[in-house]
């Protein structure tokens, strides 16, 4: 594309950016609102409020608003809430899920009486690395002990904590699914460090009929004996970390689930790091601007025109991917935004059509917690390398136009700095 053409759809491009800003409603006056002309009748008032929902406890603060559900699917939630229990993702992915997962706010119509969804809120916020927000979320969940995937994810993270006594006594207290596996280990571990070796006996002898756990088996039968060599400690979830920590093992010489990494951590998740100096030359001015939060001048998109249309295939690849990360992130969409995006030869993303079509539906309707699940969605189903340049570039336009700008621009970053 010739230089001067491509720097005047770049000026209109930013342009339009700073337009669009113009644009934005003035914010409301401060001070409470004036006195009504005619007084009330006085009298009590009294509304019922509503019972709190899978989302309306708060794990931390996030400066995420109250509104962030609105409108959002109840069975996105139910659907991506799991995966992020179960899947790892990118560091910027962890981080946004870890920021909409411990917000406090009304949940998606359908949520209110759904226990299973807080469990999988409070696990998917330990399996991502924030246990303590995990334990702030279930210390007000209302029917732990009738609810077995809640009552799981509370022992879990009372175990991580290191508080075993209570995880025992919810334990103990469940009404519901007490013949489950997890339950019987549990019960296990518990009678165990009672000094009930016979009926820590039976109920393991019941846990190895039902499931084979070569783990457990040697960890909790090193446990029972109290001789010979239990071998390596396990972490992979809050159980084992117990049942290695009981029996004196050297944690530092297993490999932790991220749960359980955070726990013995023992501080809040660290802010998210991503070195903008590891970018490319050719788009490192771009990475520098994502990094410091600012706004994409005109130098670095002329510089990104310019690596778009090299001739060296590997450098023309990278320009035009980075140009279309820089054109998401500005959320520009101006006719010659658009024809300038158009000409990019940058491949389809791999995640099916119609999660594509309902996350360009939630950018468009402003729905930010949709949004924000339904990235998170791609980022899980894409594992920890994150997902592929067409997704992410999806997903980073969706944040923006959501008000998500801080973690588009981190997983815009990601994407930029594995670039090669």
């Amino acid at each position: 594309m010739p230089r001067l053409s491509c720097l005047l759809a770049v000026a209109l491009v930013l342009a339009a950016g700073g337009a669009a800003r113009a644009q934005d409603p003035p914010a409301a006056p401060d001070g409470p609102p004036p006195a009504p002309l005619v007084a009330r009748p006085e009298g009590v008032a009294v509304t019922t409020l509503a019972a709190p929902d899978a989302f309306t406890t708060p794990g931390r603060d996030t400066g995420l608003p109250a509104t962030l559900w609105r409108g959002a699917s109840a069975q996105t939630a139910k659907t991506v809430l799991p995966l992020l229990a179960a899947k790892p993702l990118s560091p910027a992915a962890a981080a946004l899920a870890r920021r909409v997962l411990a917000t406090g706010a009304p949940g998606p119509r359908g949520a209110s009486d759904d226990p299973a969804l807080a469990a999988a809120r409070a696990n998917a916020l330990m399996f991502q690395g924030d246990p303590k927000a995990a334990a702030a979320v279930l210390a007000r969940a209302p029917g732990v002990d009738r609810n077995a995937d809640l009552a799981r994810a509370a022992a879990e993270s009372l175990l991580l904590s290191g508080d075993d006594k209570r995880a025992c006594q919810l334990a103990e207290a469940l009404s519901v699914g007490r013949d489950e596996t997890y339950w019987l280990k549990l019960r296990t571990y518990c009678q165990a460090i009672a000094g009930q070796t016979a009926q820590a006996q039976l109920t393991f002898d019941l846990v190895q009929a039902q499931v084979k756990d070569p783990t457990f088996a040697r960890l909790m039968g090193a446990k029972l004996a109290g001789v010979g060599n239990p071998g390596a400690a396990s972490l992979r979830n809050g159980l084992d970390y117990a049942l290695s920590r009981s029996l004196g093992l050297d944690l530092a010489t297993a490999k932790p689930s991220p749960a359980v990494a955070a726990a013995l951590a023992g501080a809040d998740p660290a802010p998210l790091a991503l070195d903008p100096s590891a970018a490319a030359h050719d788009v490192s001015p771009l990475a520098e601007a994502l990094a410091r939060g600012e706004p994409i001048r005109d130098a670095a998109m002329a510089a990104l025109v310019d690596a778009a249309a090299s001739t060296e295939p590997k450098a023309r690849a990278r320009g035009q991917a980075a140009l279309l990360l820089a054109l998401a992130v500005s959320g520009a969409s101006t006719p010659e935004a658009r024809g300038l995006m158009a000409g990019l030869s940058v491949p389809e993303g791999k995640e099916p059509l119609g999660r594509d079509l309902a996350l360009e539906a939630a950018g468009a309707q402003k729905l930010m917690g949709e949004a924000a699940l339904l990235s998170l969605w791609t980022c899980a189903e894409s594992g920890a390398a994150g997902p592929s340049i067409g997704d992410r570039v999806r997903i980073v336009r969706a944040l923006h136009a959501v008000g998500l700008d801080a973690d588009a621009r981190a997983i815009a970053l990601e994407g930029l700095l594995a670039l090669k």
